[in-house]
This record gives C-alpha cells, structure tokens and sequence, in this order.
C-alpha cells in the first residue's frame, strides 16, 4: 500500500500542524484540571479516585512512549498518526457519556496510548524534515509550544464546565483531534526517509545503548522532576482553590492559565540562554527555585491565600519550564540517527517517572492547602538538587 509523502510546496503547512499537536498531551490533562471537583461529585468517587484518571493517562502515555518509536521508526509516522487521532476522538467521545469511573480509566488509557504515538511522531517529524542550527532552533521551541497546553486549555475548560458541564471538556477534545486528522489528510504525509529492520533484537540494543548513556538517562530523570512541579499543582490546584479558598472553577482556570504562562516564560528564557554554559545556567536556576520555595514555607505563617500561592508557584513553574527545556533539546538531540527511540524514550520514561512520582507525592501530602502545596514542590527541588550534584560530579570526572 503506497503512503502519501510529505511534499515539498506543504512543509510549511505540515510543520504547522506538527507544532499544532505537540501540546495535545497537555490540553488531554490541562482541559478538564477546573472540573475534577465537580466530576469527583457528579460521578460519586472520591478526590482521589477523579484524580487517578490523570495518572492513569500519564501511565500509558510514558509507557507507550517507550516503544512506540521503535514502530514509528520501523513502519512510518503518517498511517499511525492519522489512526491515533480517530481512535483519540473515538475515546473521548465515549468519556463523554459514561458516569462508569472505571470505563473512564480505560478511556484515559487508551487517550494515553494514542497521545504518544501522536506527539512522538511529530518530534520525529522534525527531525526527519529538519538539520543544523534549524532543528535545533525548533527543538528548542518544543517546550514552549507545549507550554501553550497549560496556558489555554484550564483557561478555556474552566469556562466549558462553567457553561455545559464536565463532559464538554472531552467533546472539545473530540473536535479539536477531527479537524486536525482532516487537516492532516489534506496537508501532511510520510516523513521517514529510511525505514528500520523491526527486530527485537537490534532494537533491544539501541535501547539499551541509549539507557546506558548516563547523561541522556539523568537528563530524562530531571525532566520528570521538573514536569512533576507543574503536574502536583495540576493535580491539587483545583481542590486547594476550590475547597480551601472557596472559589470557582473559573478562578481555578484563571490561576493555572497564569502558571502555564510561567513554564512558557521558562522555556522562552531556557531558549535565549541555549548557547550559555550548561552546568552554571542549571544551578543557578535550581538555586533560585530553593530560594522560593524557602520564601513559601515561611511565607504562610503569615498570609496564605490565592494570590500568595500562585505568586510563589509562578516563580518555582517558570524555573521548572526551564530546566524542561533544557534538558528536552539535550535529549531529543542526543541520538539524531534514532530519533523515533529517542523521542519515546525521553518522553516515555519522563512520563513514568511524572505518574509515579506526582501521584505518590499526593497521596503521602494531600491537596489541602498552600503549605501542602509548598511542602511537595520542597520534596521535587530536593531530589532534582541531588541529581544536578551526580551530573556536575560526572561533568568534573569527564573533564578531568
């Protein structure tokens, strides 16, 4: 069966739409982050139960990402995109009209599953398109494209659920994958210019070569630090805004619209700063981070409400988009001859370490307050100051 390719008069309008789908992991949690209460009490489960449908896409997603590159890379990325948007709309469709939690699991499952295959493959999209200092330019804009998920997307369903209820989050997520899968049709096409021999083995051991590179390895390991800040807000915001502050979905959207806006700053300072000393522009951001989220755990024995909050968390969210986009351009660059793998892997295993990580942490501190809040994100900074300590020290030992 013969694929359409990408031609050469629609690059710029393919490369558009590849931008376009990049946040499509972000909108898929970000949209409906001001309607967890109110789904939470329509579909009679707990806080906790409404929230676990956050980790169980972020599960699946990571994981899917682990081996979806290698298919890309070995069968396409076109046919496989084009299928993950239909069954993506097909999905959230179905969340749409249940009120059956755990059906809503398997949906968020397969939302996860569908992502990754799509976002991964337009990474690679790039990097079968693009070389230089141009596919460094756009990988480095990576991060801020994404960052455009968190700004709109509770922005927007913060009004949706104010409107016609939680279930419109889900069909915005239907119509918005519909019109780019017709849009895909009409403008895009296969990129890959040489495909893999799909073999276990040889795939096997390109995974393990990657793995093994501890400084691919540890910068994957920060980006899921850093993710996990903005994802235990996500996770918690609403229910701290919501419940302790007493305020509306709308107020909650409105507040994480600012934070996104802060992981884009990150990231636009992140890309002014790309060609500075590596080492030296990481501690002093960590550093900062440090400073204010000591700033916050004082800060609350005196005043504690929604403004005090989200200043503090602006700072610490705009610090972690530029570790994220940091480190995003380092590992996405690392292995250009694999860039499928390379692509899931930093995703994928980003994405295991922010599930695991973001839901243990609100289970061990629950969404309670502005001190809980900064109590998790002290817990994040701390381990990601021991992992930039095991790099500088690995950094010294290469140089020595």
């Amino acid at each position: 069966m013969n694929i359409k390719k990408l031609s050469s008069e629609n690059q710029s309008k393919a490369t558009i739409l590849a931008f376009a789908l990049i946040p499509l992991s972000g909108f898929a949690t970000d949209v409906y982050i001001p309607s967890l209460p109110t789904m939470s009490r329509e579909l009679g489960v707990s806080d906790l139960q409404v929230q676990l449908t956050l980790g169980m896409f972020l599960i699946s997603y990571g994981v899917a990402q682990l081996f979806v590159g290698s298919l890309l890379d070995s069968f396409g990325r076109y046919r496989i995109g084009l299928i993950s948007l239909f069954v993506f709309a097909l999905a959230s469709v179905v969340i749409a009209n249940t009120a059956n939690i755990y059906l809503i699991y398997l949906m968020r499952i397969i939302h996860g599953i569908t992502v990754a295959a799509i976002v991964v493959s337009k990474r690679t999209f790039f990097v079968d398109v693009f070389s230089g200092d141009k596919l460094k330019n756009y990988l480095s804009m990576f991060s801020i494209i994404w960052a455009t998920a968190p700004i709109i997307a509770p922005f927007v369903g913060g009004y949706l659920q104010s409107w016609f209820g939680w279930e419109s989050n889900f069909y915005f997520l239907a119509v918005f994958a519909m019109i780019i899968l017709v849009l895909e049709l009409s403008f895009s096409g296969e990129t890959i210019k040489q495909k893999m021999e799909f073999s276990f083995r040889k795939i096997a051991s390109i995974y393990i070569d990657m793995v093994s590179t501890a400084s691919f390895t540890l910068g994957i390991v920060m980006l899921g630090l850093s993710y996990g800040m903005v994802m235990i807000y996500n996770m918690t915001g609403p229910f701290v805004i919501e419940h302790h502050f007493g305020l509306s979905p709308i107020a909650a959207g409105y507040s994480s619209l600012l934070l996104g806006g802060a992981v884009m700053v990150g990231g636009l300072l992140g890309k002014a700063t790309i060609n500075k000393p590596f080492i030296a522009k990481l501690s002093v951001n960590i550093g900062l981070q440090l400073l204010f989220v000591v700033a916050m755990l004082v800060s609350v024995n005196f005043v504690a409400n929604l403004y005090s909050m989200v200043f503090f968390a602006f700072i610490i969210h705009a610090c972690s988009g530029y570790t994220f986009n940091t480190f995003f351009t380092f590992c996405l660059s690392r292995f250009p001859k694999n860039a499928g793998i390379a692509s899931g892997l930093t995703g994928g295993i980003n994405y295991v370490i922010v599930s695991f990580l973001t839901y243990g942490v609100i289970a061990l501190i629950p969404a309670k307050d502005e001190l809980n809040l900064a109590y998790s994100y002290t817990l994040l900074i701390g381990m990601s100051i021991l992992i930039m300590f095991v790099i500088v020290r690995m950094n010294k030992r290469n140089l020595q």
